[in-house]
């Protein structure tokens, strides 16, 4: 599987709606497509509009994979990057503290 980086900008008003779309991504992913899409984790930014958005980590066997779950989830997912390399300069702080 390649990993990428998928951005969804304001795509939820609030974290209540974030998470119940993510029970529901993961739910999708783990059961229906385990061998096509692994969530691996979710950066969530507050967007300049005031909703809530994410730039997400996740293993796949290729972009189709990407939309599929995503249409399945009901969350946009048109935009994403395969991953060339990844650069560690420090542990996550958040990741640390957990």
């Amino acid at each position: 599987m390649q990993l990428y980086v998928i951005r969804r900008p304001s795509a939820w008003k609030n974290i209540p709606e974030l998470e119940i779309a993510g029970a529901k991504s993961a739910r999708i992913g783990n059961e229906d497509m385990p061998d096509k899409v692994r969530w691996i984790r979710s950066y969530v930014v507050q967007e300049p509009d005031g909703r809530i958005g994410t730039f997400c980590i996740y293993e796949a066997v290729d972009g189709e994979a990407i939309r599929d779950h995503a249409r399945r989830v009901g969350m946009p997912g048109e935009e994403f990057y395969p991953v060339a390399t990844t650069v560690i300069v420090r542990a996550d702080p958040m990741m640390a503290a957990a």
